[in-house]
Order: structure tokens, then C-alpha cells, then sequence
């Protein structure tokens, strides 16, 4: 039998959920919502005006407002969804919040170039995954504007490429439907000043408006980890007989220092040795590391209501984006000559030992730091129309939508050296030189239709297709030429199907759907094993990756089976052909894409919600199974590793908790505390525990390679002296957890914190494991004025 599911198979499962007992509740009247049940509405598209209650659809959706983040003080928008909502995750690869790294069911919206994106990001109908890598610029969205936040779970056909693991949708409001001025300032530990500002106005004049701002700055909790912000929103509308039209301006502007991974401790010999992490919780390896993002977005939308039952939506976009980065980083070179004589053989097994005297003469003559620039240009132009219709046993949508984006990429080197607290300073006498480059263009289409068909009172079938077009064009810019272009065109036709059944207060669907991912740019220019690239950087010529083909089926359970609670259960097992996996390339800090042929993410999620008087309970668990569905060898950094069908994937928990009590004590003072946890994680390098041996070239295990398991504790509090002021307070990680987020295994060539020297025996460079530190204890108190 196949390993993927087939459509055909899937109708019949679907078949039989529905019909043995239909004879049963046939006769049962349309689902009444009582006082407990909550009507929550999910847009049939991104674009759609209007939407479908979300107990009909046959797919886990988990949505959240404004509100619900206010209660919580999360900071953020991705550590509200760390808390509240079941699936996600958070890990701290650049050690800023502003850069964070999101996971939901293993599937990336993260804001790192190079890492494998799975999740499609809207803003009021707008993507905003870039098009340079389909990363999600966190810093630039604009967090006090939006009002809704909704994760639609699966591989759903209709919000387009990249949905791999599903879609999370963000709303802003308008001036008629959030009126007035909130002002929300907040400080607290290591520098941290932030101040919100939100008005909305017009609701009773024939245009209306609305605007948020936000500026940022920490000094940050770990060494040489600035962070600032400032963006802007504003949107002006207004309503034409029966119609909407609205005009949003998007502008942000960001400078972010992400000291990512540092050494824990080493590995030589069989004996292990204290990193840097391990002496100083706040150090960073090499510095500096700084990203400055800067983003302007203007869209359109209008919504035509054809009577009660029907509107057309439509949405226009254009985006301009500019990225730099500057990075202090061990040069390429002086790492080479040490890495050769640290395994004693050449490219060709050839020992070399008699020839390390040499080496180490030639490294001691190069310059050993480097500080790598990049700078990306980009703009998108986009449209996306669809038009939703209504009957008593249809919910119709088709749609199309279409996007054309350039990108502009150079990487420039300049020779540095290093002081004694790790920093890349430029020598006086270097110039940065262009290390490559890419000029690409992407262009994509797409059709869909979806309709929720209400097959009996109480059960709905829905049903999807979506056909993609894709066109990908790089041109490669080198030091002495510019390629020729080069041109990959993609297509694919995507299904979904799923039943919902409606049994008194509870729903029970399941549903089976296919997306699809196309390389971007950056992965089509870094494809090259032979060739590997500094990420986000030198790009080589491009070997054909394949498109990322997903496949999910879902059952579960939700509904408000009693009294003042709402609960969902379910299961999810995706399945993923010619994924595109970041490879590392050994002995570089360089890497490459290439395809791997089948992954696999499986799970279970459950969520309860309970209101007990005064209290609000929430608890979530989410089991995830990531990992390689077949054999084949990934280079990971240090060594080869061969993955077997069933090894973890890195970086993912297989376990998580959240928790969090909200108590109204007294009418104006609420109190409330959050429980956040994950099980352990695999350390990319180490996925079948073993690590290359540098003394005998053996690969050996590692103890403790892994990262750790931990629980962190958040308390909170808020209190309301008037009804238009809050003051409020929020402790983070109380208990002082130390923890980490991710681990690799790398060669530490800063040993105790100093660089390995050529005159130095070279075997003294030991293979170490690098995490990304989790936060300590932080605390800020804010003060929120509505009027």
C-alpha cells in the first residue's frame, strides 16, 4: 500500500463517518446555539467578507482576540500564541524577541532565512511571508492594530502555496468598529520601554479611520542585544450604499541584534569540557550580529454586497521591504586550515599531518574574523478577489489571486579581526568585496473554489480544490560575472475534503487535504552541495528542487459539552514528499537546500477551556511526531548523519503543556499566573546519537547531547482603579528556570572564550553543542488609559 493517502480512499472513510448515522439524527433540527455556545465566524478565504460558523468546518480552527491577549500580558503576538494557543511553539534561535522562530505542529513562520517554512501568514487579506525565503518579518507587523487572530490547522488548498501545516490569519478593525483612543505604555527589565497608541475614529461620518502605533526598545537580556522599533498603521474607510471600501498603510522599521547559538559544552576524546554557556548565561559567541528591517505595505479592499446573500471582496497590495545584516563571523578560511589539520586527512583521505606546520603558518598570516553584509531589496505587488455566496444548503466560495515579486540580494565580505570580547572589528586596511548575489523574480497564480454543503440539518461537507501556477527566475551576480537566468515553472492542482457533524453541543469532523510549497530565491540559489552558502548569503548555480508536496488528514472533536466550557480533541498526521531541508556542509559554517524525499508530522491536540465563577481556566497538550519518513543522508555540519524512517526531526518537542488561571478577586483587581512546557529535543548533528570523534574520525555518542525538557512559571496582574485605566504587571519565568530552546553540534573554535591559534595542536578544537538560551526571569508594569 502507498505511504500517502489517497482521495479516493479518504471519500470513503468520509462516507462511512457521515452515513451509519444519518438515519439517527435525520430528523434532528439545525444545531441552536444556547447560552454556553459561541458562534465563532471563519472566513472561507483570506480575502472573504463574510464567513461560516466554525462547528461546520472539518478542520481544527483555534481563534483569539485582542482582548484575550490583553488578559494574558503575553509582550508579543508569538508568545500570546505560545500560551494560548495548542500546537505552537517558540524557539529563541536569535536570542531577541523581536526575531523569534514559530512553530506550529513542526511547520515554520519564522523569521530566519533558511529556515523550512510551512505556514502562510495573512494580514486583512494580505500575505505577508516575504518572498525572499517565505519568512515572516515578526518585527513589522503591527501588533496594536490587530483585533483577531485565527489558526486554521492542515493542509487547506484555499489560503494558497505554503500552507503546508496551515494558516494563521490577522485582523485590524476599522473606526466604526473599534471607536476611541487607548494609550498603553510599559517598562520593565533590561531597558524594556514600549509604548502603544490606538485610535479609531469616524464611526458616524461617511469615512472613517483608524491608527496604531507602536515604538519598541530593550537593551536585551543577553550580551550585545539591542533591539528597537517603531511601525505605524493607519487605514481610512467608508461605506457606499451597501458596499466597503477601505485603504491601509503598513510602515515599520526595525534594528535587531540576534546572538543566536552558543557553545555549551565540548566534546574531545571522549571527555567533555565546559562551554561558554555554561560560564556565563548572557555571553554570545561572535558579535556582532544586527538586522535592520525596514517595510512599507499599502493595500486595498472592497467588498460588494450583492444582497443579503452574496459579496464579492477584493484585495490589492504592493510591498517594498529593505533588509540589512552585518555579521562577525570566524573567516572561512582560517577555519578551514585549522579544521584540516584538527581531522588530520584532506578532501581525498590523504593524511596531511606532515603538512600541518605549513597550514598553521598560512593561518596565522589570514585574518581571522570576517564581517559578512547582506542587503535585500524587495517588492510584491499582489490581488486577490473572491466571491462568496450564500444559500440554505451551499456556502460557495470562488477565488483567484495572483502576486509577481522581485528580489535583490548581495553579500559583501570585509576582512576583520577579533578583540578579546569576541567582537568582529574591520582592519583598516580591508574593503568589503562582493561575495555574490541574486536577482530574482517570482510569479504566481492561482484559482479556488470551496463549498460547505449542509448534507443533513446537522452535518456539513466541505470540499476544496485549488490549482497553482508558479514561475521562479534567479539570475546569479559573482565578483567577475552574472550568470545566465535561470527559470523553474511549478504547477499543481490541490483537493481537500472533510464532513462535519454536528451531535447536540459537540462536533466530530474529519477531513483530508494537500497543499503545496515551491522553492524560493534563496533556496533555488543555495542548492549546490558542492558549493555551499553562508546564510543569508553566497549564492551558487541552481540544481532543480522539487515542490514541497503536503498531505493531512484530521479527525477530532470540539464543542461546549457542559455548562460554561468549550473543549477540542484532535488528531492530525501530515505527510510531506520532497520536503526542503537547510543542510549544513562540514567543516564551514556554510550550508545548502536540498530535497529530502518524505517527512512526517503526527500528533494530538487537546484544549479545554472552563469558567468556574470567577475563574478562567485554560489548559492545552499537544503531542508532535516529527519525523523522516525514509532513508538518506543528511550532511549535518560535523558528519554525515543517516536518517532512518522513524528518527526525530531537531529542534521539535514531542510534549507540550500550557496552562494559565485567570481569578477576578475583586471587581477591579484580577490576578493570574501561566505554565508554559516542552519535553525534550533532538540537537541537529546528533538526530541518531552519535557525534564524529575528531581525534580518531570515529563517530561516537555523546552524552547529553540533547536539549533538555523544562517548565516555566508566568504570574500576572492587573488592576482597574477606573473603568478607563488599568495598571497592570507581569513576572516572566518567576521560578528563574534556565532552559534552552534549540541545540546543534558545531565545532567550537573559541574554546573557554578565546580563539584557537594556529601554533595550537589543532586536536584541541572539540565538537560542542550550541542552544539558544531561553530568558530569565524578566518583570514589567504597564499602564493601559481607553477613552
Amino acid at each position: 500500500m502507498t505511504a500517502y493517502w489517497k482521495p479516493g480512499l479518504t471519500a470513503v472513510a468520509l462516507a462511512a463517518f457521515v452515513f451509519p448515522t444519518s438515519r439517527i439524527w435525520a430528523a434532528e433540527a439545525p444545531l441552536q446555539p444556547g447560552a454556553d455556545i459561541s458562534i465563532d465566524v471563519v472566513g472561507t478565504s483570506p480575502v472573504a467578507a463574510s464567513g461560516i460558523d466554525r462547528d461546520r468546518l472539518p478542520y481544527t480552527v483555534q481563534s483569539g482576540t485582542r482582548e484575550d491577549a490583553r488578559r494574558t500580558q503575553a509582550g508579543s503576538l508569538s508568545a500570546y500564541l505560545l500560551r494560548q494557543f495548542t500546537g505552537f511553539n517558540v524557539s529563541d534561535l536569535e536570542g531577541n524577541p523581536l526575531l523569534p522562530d514559530v512553530t506550529f505542529h513542526g511547520y515554520r513562520a519564522s523569521s530566519l532565512v533558511g529556515a523550512p517554512q510551512g505556514i502562510s501568514v495573512f494580514l486583512d487579506g494580505v500575505r505577508v511571508n516575504e518572498a525572499f525565503g517565505d519568512i515572516v518579518s515578526w518585527d513589522l507587523l503591527p501588533e496594536a492594530a490587530i483585533t483577531r487572530m485565527t489558526m486554521v490547522s492542515g493542509s487547506n488548498p484555499v489560503y494558497g502555496l505554503n500552507t503546508l501545516g496551515g494558516a494563521l490569519i490577522l485582523t485590524t478593525p476599522s473606526g466604526k468598529t473599534d471607536p476611541g483612543v487607548t494609550v498603553d505604555v510599559k517598562g520593565g527589565s533590561y531597558g524594556l520601554a514600549r509604548a502603544d497608541v490606538t485610535w479609531g475614529f469616524g464611526g458616524d461620518t461617511p469615512v472613517d479611520g483608524y491608527l496604531a502605533a507602536t515604538v519598541f526598545h530593550q537593551d536585551g537580556w543577553r550580551d550585545f542585544s539591542p533591539a528597537r522599533l517603531a511601525n505605524l498603521y493607519f487605514k481610512l474607510g467608508g461605506d457606499l450604499n451597501a458596499d466597503r471600501w477601505e485603504i491601509a498603510l503598513l510602515a515599520g522599521d526595525s534594528k535587531t541584534t540576534g546572538n543566536s547559538l552558543v557553545p555549551s559544552f565540548g566534546f574531545t576524546d571522549g571527555a567533555q569540557a565546559p562551554g561558554l554557556y555554561d560560564a556565563d548565561r548572557a555571553a554570545v559567541y561572535t558579535w556582532p550580529d544586527d538586522t535592520r528591517n525596514r517595510a512599507l505595505q499599502l493595500s486595498g479592499r472592497y467588498v460588494h454586497h450583492v444582497g443579503a446573500a452574496s459579496d464579492w471582496a477584493t484585495v490589492a497590495y504592493v510591498r517594498g521591504s529593505h533588509r540589512k545584516t552585518v555579521n562577525g563571523d570566524v573567516s572561512d578560511t582560517y577555519a578551514d586550515y585549522i579544521g584540516l589539520c584538527e581531522h588530520g586527512f584532506d578532501a581525498a583521505g590523504n593524511p596531511i599531518d606532515a603538512r600541518c606546520p605549513y597550514l598553521r603558518d598560512q593561518a596565522a598570516a589570514l585574518p581571522s574574523a570576517a564581517l559578512n553584509t547582506t542587503g535585500t531589496h524587495q517588492t510584491s505587488v499582489g490581488l486577490s478577489t473572491s466571491w462568496t455566496a450564500r444559500t440554505d444548503r451551499n456556502n460557495v466560495t470562488i477565488g483567484a489571486d495572483a502576486l509577481h515579486s522581485t528580489v535583490k540580494y548581495r553579500q559583501y565580505e570585509q576582512d576583520a579581526t577579533f578583540t578579546s570580547a569576541r567582537e568582529a572589528v574591520a582592519l583598516s586596511d580591508s574593503e568589503s568585496a562582493l561575495v555574490a548575489g541574486v536577482d530574482g523574480r517570482t510569479r504566481t497564480a492561482g484559482i479556488y473554489l470551496t463549498d460547505t454543503w449542509t448534507l443533513l440539518p446537522s452535518t456539513f461537507v466541505t470540499g476544496s480544490l485549488r490549482y497553482n501556477w508558479s514561475r521562479v527566475s534567479n539570475t546569479l551576480v559573482t565578483p567577475d560575472a552574472d550568470d545566465a537566468p535561470e527559470t523553474f515553472t511549478y504547477t499543481k492542482l490541490n483537493p481537500a475534503i472533510g464532513v462535519a457533524r454536528q451531535l447536540g453541543a459537540v462536533t466530530a469532523f474529519a477531513n483530508w487535504s494537500q497543499s503545496s510549497r515551491v522553492p524560493t530565491a534563496i533556496e533555488l540559489g543555495c542548492a549546490d552541495p558542492r558549493a555551499p552558502c553562508r546564510l543569508p548569503a553566497g549564492l551558487q548555480s541552481d540544481p532543480f528542487l522539487s515542490q514541497v508536496v503536503a498531505r493531512t488528514i484530521e479527525i477530532g472533536m470540539r464543542g461546549a459539552p457542559w455548562s460554561g466550557a468549550r473543549f477540542s480533541a484532535s488528531y492530525f498526521d501530515t505527510r510531506n514528499r520532497d520536503d526542503i531541508l537547510f543542510l549544513r556542509a562540514p567543516d564551514t559554517q556554510n550550508g545548502y537546500f536540498a530535497n529530502f524525499s518524505r517527512t512526517r508530522n503526527r500528533g494530538v491536540d487537546l484544549g479545554l477551556d472552563q469558567q468556574l465563577g470567577d475563574v478562567l481556566l485554560h489548559a492545552g497538550y499537544g503531542y508532535l511526531e516529527a519525523t523522516y519518513d525514509a532513508e538518506g543522508d543528511i550532511v549535518e555540519g560535523e558528519r554525515t548523519v543517516h536518517a532512518t524512517r522513524g528518527m526525530r526531526l531537531p529542534g521539535l518537542p514531542r510534549n507540550s503543556i500550557r496552562a494559565s488561571a485567570d481569578w477576578q478577586a475583586l471587581p477591579t483587581l484580577a490576578l493570574g499566573v501561566d505554565i508554559v512546557g516542552n519535553s525534550s529535543i533532538v540537537t541537529a548533528g546528533n538526530e541518531d546519537g552519535l557525534v564524529a570523534d575528531t581525534a580518531s574520525g570515529r563517530a561516537t555518542r555523546m552524552a547529553n547531547a540533547g536539549v533538555g525538557g523544562w517548565v516555566t512559571v508566568n504570574l500576572r496582574a492587573s488592576w482597574r482603579p477606573q473603568p478607563h485605566v488599568e495598571v497592570y504587571g507581569n513576572v516572566g519565568n518567576v521560578l528563574g528556570k534556565r532552559y534552552e530552546t534549540y541545540g546543534m553540534l558545531a565545532e567550537d573554535l573559541f574554546p573557554g572564550g578565546t580563539l584557537v591559534q594556529p601554533h595550537v595542536e589543532p586536536r584541541e578544537v572539540a565538537t560542542a553543542r550550541f542552544v539558544a538560551p531561553g530568558a530569565p526571569t524578566a518583570w514589567f508594569v504597564g499602564l493601559r488609559y481607553t477613552m
